[in-house]
């Protein structure tokens, strides 16, 4: 089953709703900073890459308004880390420049 991702900006939080659980990737935004600072994907929806949709689709959302990501959430961290096509968002470009720290 196929749900949409929307952005709840009253909540500040991305969602997926799937079989009534929801995914969510919470967020604060400054200015014209956005800073992600939790990815909740339930047990019964796990294993099933909607973390990595719900990042795709927020970076996809950051990059049509103009933000700057702070990337607090270890998912968002990881994702970008891995995909270098998203540095341009990063609020600190120099912030992938040494490796991340355990913990």
């Amino acid at each position: 089953m196929t749900t949409e991702i929307h952005d709840n900006v009253a909540a500040h939080r991305f969602e997926k709703i799937v079989d009534r659980h929801a995914a969510v990737a919470t967020y604060a935004i400054d200015g014209d900073t956005i800073t992600f600072i939790h990815t909740v994907v339930p047990e019964a929806l796990r294993g099933q890459g909607i973390a990595r949709e719900l990042v795709e689709f927020a970076l996809a959302s950051v990059r049509e308004r103009g933000l700057k990501v702070i990337p607090q959430c270890e998912v968002f961290n990881a994702y970008m880390r891995k995909h270098p096509e998203t540095h341009d968002l990063l609020a600190d470009p120099a912030l992938f420049d040494t490796p991340a720290q355990p913990g």
